[in-house]
């Protein structure tokens, strides 16, 4: 009978044991292990030069490093085989160690041109925020402060947008006016940063934010379960949606954790890997 006994205190133990490993593996995941998602986006308005170009989207990653001087996050970037990167705002925020950017920073311009823009918590830097403009500038990195430039392939061309976050300047140039400068009849790629800010982006062909951190926690049959400013059960916030012009907005899920939350579950690090092709949707 004590015999018994003691054999299924071991086997409970054990159980215990068991669930206990699968519950810090399951945690650990959803802060560390990155989920590339390749997502294709096919348009008319695309020249067909550009058809099949990737761009891998990063955003929202708050300082967070993957491994020693980014390693794992570099190297899962280089998996997908950018055309080009762009980076979506909050790459750093008040807490940020600043001393990781110059290996992250580095490291993806060696992989293909990379492209910035400014989210929220770069403008809670203040003052700040020039110094650390132009240290993004200073690896390579080009950073788009309400302009456009153009992008050449085999003689055809497409406008790369990029707008600051709202926090920014009350007198800075909306999206709207950027947008009347591009050159008529040019396909139009947006960087910006809030996913809220959808009226902003009715003119161009396709968007790429971030800002939702995909809800925070990812329930079945929902977008997330709540926003960056505490909104219950937001949309938006993953993935592709059809905007009322028939633009179209792509939302990144981000990367890191914000300072508000601090955490993330059912929602692993978000790795976005656009592909452009050419031709009716």
């Amino acid at each position: 009978m004590e015999r018994r006994q003691r054999r299924k205190k071991k086997h409970g133990l054990r159980r215990i044991a068991v669930l206990i490993v699968i519950a810090v593996s399951f945690l650990y995941s959803q802060y560390w292990w990155i989920a590339p998602q390749e997502a294709t986006f096919t348009s008319a308005a695309l020249p067909a030069a550009f058809d099949g170009l990737r761009i891998v989207q990063v955003s929202d990653l708050h300082g967070k490093e993957f491994g020693k001087d980014s390693v794992s996050l570099l190297k899962a970037v280089a998996a997908q085989k950018p055309d080009i990167i762009a980076i979506t705002g909050d790459l750093v925020d008040l807490k940020t160690d600043r001393a990781m950017l110059p290996p992250l920073l580095t490291g993806l311009v060696d992989i293909a041109p990379t492209y910035f823009v400014t989210g929220n918590h770069e403008w809670t830097l203040r003052r700040e925020l020039p110094a650390l403009l132009e240290e993004i500038r200073s690896h390579g990195v080009t950073v788009l402060e309400n302009e456009y430039l153009i992008l050449e392939r085999d003689g055809a061309e497409i406008a790369l947008c990029g707008i600051h976050d709202p926090n920014g300047r009350a007198d800075q140039k909306t999206p709207q006016a950027l947008y009347a400068e591009v050159p008529e009849g040019l396909f139009t790629l947006l960087l910006a940063h809030r996913n809220e800010h959808r009226e902003d982006y009715l003119e161009y062909d396709l968007t790429l934010v971030g800002h939702a951190h995909g809800g925070i926690v990812r329930l079945p049959f929902t977008d997330g379960l709540v926003d960056t400013q505490m909104n219950w059960f937001p949309s938006y916030t993953s993935g592709f949606y059809e905007l009322e012009s028939g633009a179209t907005l792509f939302v990144s899920r981000g990367l890191g954790e914000t300072p508000r939350f601090g955490f993330r579950l059912f929602n692993r690090p978000h790795l976005p890997v656009l592909v452009l092709k050419a031709g009716r949707a």
